[in-house]
């Protein structure tokens, strides 16, 4: 979808008289001007700018993106990156990993955009050696930035409050709270709270094989509710040669989780109850200027419910607890001005317990290592890193007969190789090959009567290669031109599937696919100035080929994955003009199937939708203030991301904002 590139040299320029600009600001773009391969990226101005409620609304606009949206303000969102599943994606938070060693997905939908402050997306990895060895581990990776205090000489506070409503009976408040506790120490507060209905009309048609309609209804979908909380304290000190930062996160949510509509019968569905509670924090120290440390710490308590109380499926009521501690610590070691070495040592423990009988009671303690290096010589960068990571289960107490134990050691490469052909910093020219895994789940391991704990590990090995120009220039009207593409070709091994096992309602897991993903991503985006209004256009393109190899004699042997479509792509543009902005955006996803065999019973048509919105910011005495109209689905198009999950049509969103 939307490809984003790298605007340091524009931004500087640009946002120079802005109220966020700093010292600070120039730090990190600095920063960013040492990634080998350069992160797909939203902050600032371009995340208010979409129509986006959730990080998972927003990362639709990254391209090679596949969003799993099963409709509805409380819908459970997960991301795939290239096709090669949610498990291999990491998600970090401040940089610290999010973690769910039950299932290995991340519900993105809980996370508001409205503290977020930068989105980063790396395909293989972060190219940057001074990172958690963890961080080397995922076949790709979204970083997020929260919102952190920035200061003018003579300011002590900042306060910002926002309300939010809409569609679906949407009732959003929040409030950040930052304090200017000394000159080296801020703290940050916020909280929201989100409450909806979740209702909203849809139509449902479905046909017969010979092309007559079997049914064609428009109803109401229930059980789309959410009432949600989120609370978020956070520290952030400066040293002389270092920095440290301090968090404290509580989301606690009950959703209703709404029910596939099949045969034309509308199921309510379950619910889920959410409770998540994490601590974490990180410091980082310049002993000298060949040397550098980082240590990052983190403990999270999770509780989960579901719910399934339908006459017309099995009962199920089950809780469960996960607890997880980490710890890590990473070394930068600069040998020369154009040589880096890093190693990284990073321990984890997870650990999981339910109100299910014969549960297994599984502990899981994982050990990274790794190892990295860093050039740059001419117009030639490269990096090449080595992953070691040891795992250790334990399932089992002395009510399910002893505990035992089970270990597996893993090795995963990568390299990392850019090179300017000019000697101008415009065009550059990258790629990578990485190998990686990931571990079965929790569940995939031990469900009861359905997990299998002699799974095997699924591996990726991913090879990319791209180029991209990026040049702002002095034009009147044309402030930046840049355009980027890359070609890649992925392969998944081992890929855990669910199986049926022989007897009715009982699967198993086990290591069957073999899946292989050839893509090509293009993008390209403009800014402009005419006379005093600013404009900018983003365009985006991908196509991805994700076919199954796992047996000859499937009939499904060579075709497209579900749901991953051939073609894809956005635009988006944004104008603004004495405080008032006007935004667009469009996205596509072409047709793709529904099930493995790629035949006309399990064809999904494409769709696309048109969101935009219009935003008056204007000063009130000292109060700076922001009035929004968000319109999504403008055209009300009927689609589904998922088979049988009907999405909203038209909806709307009124945004009220102020800063002081």
């Amino acid at each position: 979808m939307l490809a984003m590139v790298d605007l340091s040299a524009y931004a500087v320029e640009v946002e120079a008289e802005s109220f966020d600009s700093t010292v600070l600001e120039e730090v990190i773009v600095q920063s960013r001007r040492k990634e080998i391969i350069q992160s797909q990226r939203l902050d600032g101005t371009q995340l208010q700018s979409l129509n986006s409620q959730s990080v998972a609304d927003a990362l639709r606009y990254f391209s090679g993106i596949q969003v799993k949206d099963f409709g509805g303000v409380g819908g459970i969102k997960t991301i795939n990156i290239r096709s090669m599943g949610s498990h291999h994606v990491g998600v970090f938070y401040d940089g610290i990993q999010l973690g769910n060693a039950q299932n290995g997905q991340i519900d993105l939908g809980r996370y508001s955009l409205d503290n977020i402050e930068e989105i980063n997306l790396y395909n293989g990895q972060k190219s940057n050696i001074f990172q958690g060895a963890k961080d080397f581990g995922s076949s790709g990776t979204i970083y997020i930035r929260t919102r952190r205090p920035r200061w003018k000489d003579d300011e002590q506070f900042h306060l910002m409050a926002q309300l939010k409503t809409g569609s679906f009976g949407l009732i959003n408040p929040e409030v950040v709270w930052e304090q200017r506790l000394s000159d080296r120490i801020s703290l940050s507060a916020s909280a929201s709270y989100t409450n909806a209905d979740g209702e909203y009309d849809f139509h449902y048609r479905r046909l017969n094989l010979d092309g007559t309609v079997a049914y064609d209804t428009t109803a109401t979908r229930h059980n789309s509710d959410i009432e949600a909380f989120r609370a978020e304290v956070s520290t952030f000190g400066y040293l002389d040669h270092g920095q440290w930062c301090g968090k404290v996160y509580y989301y606690d949510s009950e959703r209703g989780i709404p029910g596939a509509i099949v045969n034309n019968v509308f199921r309510n569905g379950e619910r889920q109850w959410d409770r998540n509670l994490f601590v974490q924090g990180s410091f980082e120290y310049s002993f000298s200027p060949r040397y550098q440390i980082k240590g990052s710490a983190k403990w999270a308590w999770d509780y989960m419910r579901f719910l399934r109380d339908d006459p017309k499926e099995l009962y199920i009521d089950n809780s469960y607890y996960q607890q997880e501690a980490y710890l890590s610590v990473a070394n930068i070691f600069r040998m020369t001005s154009w040589w880096d070495l890093s190693a990284s040592v990073d321990a984890q423990w997870n650990t999981m317990n339910a109100n299910m009988s014969n549960f297994m009671y599984p502990t899981r303690w994982t050990q990274y290592v790794s190892v990295a290096s860093a050039f740059k010589y001419g117009g030639l960068s490269a990096q090449a890193s080595v992953l070691g990571t040891f795992v250790q289960d334990c399932i089992g107490n002395e009510y399910v007969g002893g505990r035992r134990t089970t270990c597996r050691a893993e090795f995963t490469p990568a390299l990392f190789l850019s090179w300017q052909p000019l000697s101008s910093a415009d065009w550059h020219i990258n790629g990578f090959v990485k190998k990686a895994f990931r571990m079965p789940t929790f569940n995939d391991l031990y469900y009861t009567e359905v997990g299998n704990k002699d799974l095997e590990p699924e591996y990726t090995w991913q090879y990319s290669i791209g180029s991209s120009y990026n040049k702002p220039t002095n034009h009147p009207v044309f402030k930046l031109f840049s355009v980027k593409g890359d070609a890649y070709y992925n392969k998944v091994t081992n890929k855990i599937v669910a199986y049926p096992s022989g007897q009715q309602f009982r699967w198993t897991m086990l290591n069957l696919g073999m899946v292989e993903i050839l893509g090509v991503e293009l993008g390209a985006e403009t800014a402009m100035k005419f006379g005093k209004v600013d404009g900018a256009l983003r365009l985006n393109y991908t196509y991805q080929k994700a076919r199954d190899f796992t047996d000859r004699a499937d009939s499904y042997y060579g075709d497209q994955i579900p749901y991953i479509p051939l073609h894809s792509g956005s635009v988006a543009g944004r104008l603004s003009w004495r405080g008032w902005d006007f935004n667009y955006s469009f996205i596509y996803t072409g047709e793709r199937y529904n099930a493995q065999e790629n035949i006309p019973q399990n064809h999904e048509q494409p769709w696309y939708t048109h969101d935009a919105s219009l935003v008056w910011n204007f000063p009130l005495n000292k109060v700076r203030c922001r009035v929004g109209l968000e319109v999504n689905n403008i055209f009300d198009q009927d689609y589904e991301v998922i088979l049988n999950y009907p999405m909203p049509g038209r909806n709307y969103k009124v945004t009220l904002k102020i800063n002081i």
